[in-house]
């Protein structure tokens, strides 16, 4: 019995390991390949966070383009954000116009893993929806040179905006105390003498107050003017206090794409014309040399012209805006010296209520008319050149008169859609009422309308 209670006390470890150690690596493996999973899935978390970041710096850099140029398309390829030997995050862009009131960006970050790999770690594409938000829609655009208003003028409808000076006198007016019109003026027009600076946005204090009222001229509506501490004579409700404007640039338009556009090249003689008689100018017409219209003759225009020379219409006699273009603004671009509407001459709108766009670029410069820039010296000169008149009841409802580097003068005249000018001189005149926006002209700012993930 004794030996027996001794071989019950010997045994084997040997049968534990084989079944423990086992178990053992299993687990150690198993909490080793977690681990690393683990590790895995937080660096790819960290990649996508950096591309989802990417993507974000992507949509700020994008509406910030967008609200410097609306006509902003996207990135040309893929921009880097940030760049180490590790890896490397990127961002492209790209603006679909949905409408005149929709658009949207999409965006896709991306993370590569190491810097120079050929495709990305990961990947994040964001769409952001916009709406615009518009306000200063004017009908009268000066720019340095300013609004001088005399005797009976009035503008009646529509906002202004002056990068110069305004200056009212006799019973001139501006606004309605029953339909009040909103004032900016910027005060761009120092120095004073003009040097290589000019022009630039004048110092409190410095060449006095951009706005002078004398008689018994009135402004009736809300009125900002950077340097302006007197509200006399404004009213409904008149001067807003400690008002910043800034300078706008006048409207766009593209005069070399116009000129690149000419298909049908005729004489200034053969596009003149007097008495009862009728002349089409076809679109997209190079007009070489001075154009006379007179006593009652009707001239029907189907798209851009481009006249060399100068332009006078008098006499009754009507510019019509073919009914074929609808709701496009055709443009008529003049190189002379002056325009001359005259004597009940009319700009008349086609069955859409489409006027004209007349725009000048004659300039005191040698570069004239061709300049692309206008300035310093050269810019006050040209704005007391008068290229726009328009006098003894001409009237065009609809149509825009542009002078792009020069004044607009208006004398006893009839109905206009809008004016715009580096100076603009209203005289003589009975009530103006202004009922077309200029194109380009107030603020659009673009404002997300939606947010989201693209799968």
């Amino acid at each position: 019995m004794r030996w027996l209670k001794k071989l019950d006390k010997k045994g084997s470890i040997l049968l534990p390991f084989i079944i423990v150690i086992p178990v053992l690596i299993l687990i150690i493996g198993y909490y080793l390949d977690l681990s690393v999973a683990n590790y895995n899935i937080a660096r790819r978390d960290q990649f996508h966070t950096e591309s989802q970041l990417a993507a974000d710096a992507g949509a700020d850099f994008a509406m910030g383009q967008i609200s410097l140029d609306q006509t902003w398309a996207g990135t040309a390829g893929e921009v880097t954000l940030h760049s180490d030997t590790d890896s490397k995050t990127t961002y492209d862009a790209a603006v679909t116009d949905n409408n005149a009131d929709s658009k949207t960006i999409t965006v896709t970050g991306r993370t590569y893993k190491p810097a120079d790999a050929a495709s990305p770690t990961t990947s994040v594409t964001i769409k952001v929806d916009l709406r615009p938000v518009r306000s200063g829609l004017f009908s009268v655009v000066t720019g340095v040179g300013g609004l001088y208003m005399s005797n009976s003028a009035k503008i009646t409808g529509g906002d202004v905006f002056v990068n110069g000076e305004v200056s009212l006198s006799n019973s001139a007016q501006i606004g309605l105390t029953t339909n009040p019109v909103n004032l900016s003026v910027a005060h761009q027009v120092c120095p004073n003498p003009p040097n290589a600076t000019y022009p630039r946005v004048c110092n409190s204090g410095e060449n006095g107050q951009p706005i002078t009222l004398n008689n018994s001229s009135h402004i009736y509506g809300s009125v900002s003017a950077n340097n302006q501490t007197s509200g006399a004579g404004m009213s409904s409700p008149g001067l807003v206090a400690s008002s910043g404007v800034t300078p706008q640039t006048l409207p766009t338009h593209d005069r070399d794409a116009q000129k690149a556009a000419v298909s049908t090249n005729i004489t200034g003689a053969a596009a003149s014309c007097s008495g009862s008689q009728t002349r089409t100018w076809a679109a997209n017409t190079k007009i070489t040399g001075n154009v006379t219209v007179s006593n009652s003759c009707v001239v029907t225009i189907l798209g851009d012209v481009w006249i060399t020379g100068t332009l006078t219409t008098s006499n009754s006699t009507q510019l019509v805006v073919s009914d074929s273009l609808g709701t496009t603004r055709p443009t008529i671009m003049i190189d002379g010296s002056v325009v001359n509407f005259r004597n009940s001459s009319l700009l008349k709108s086609n069955a859409s209520s489409t006027g004209f766009q007349i725009i000048t670029y004659r300039s005191s410069p040698s570069c004239s008319p061709d300049c692309s820039d206008v300035t310093g010296q050269e810019l006050y000169n040209s704005r007391n050149l008068t290229t726009i008149n328009l006098d003894n009841s001409a009237s065009g409802p609809n149509s825009v008169f542009y002078a792009r580097w020069t004044r607009v003068t208006v004398n006893n005249s009839g109905q206009i859609g809008a004016l715009v000018g580096q100076t603009i001189e209203l005289k003589n005149s009975g009530t103006i009422t202004f009922g077309t926006s200029v194109p380009g002209s107030g603020t659009t700012t673009w404002i997300i309308s939606g947010y989201r993930r693209s799968f």
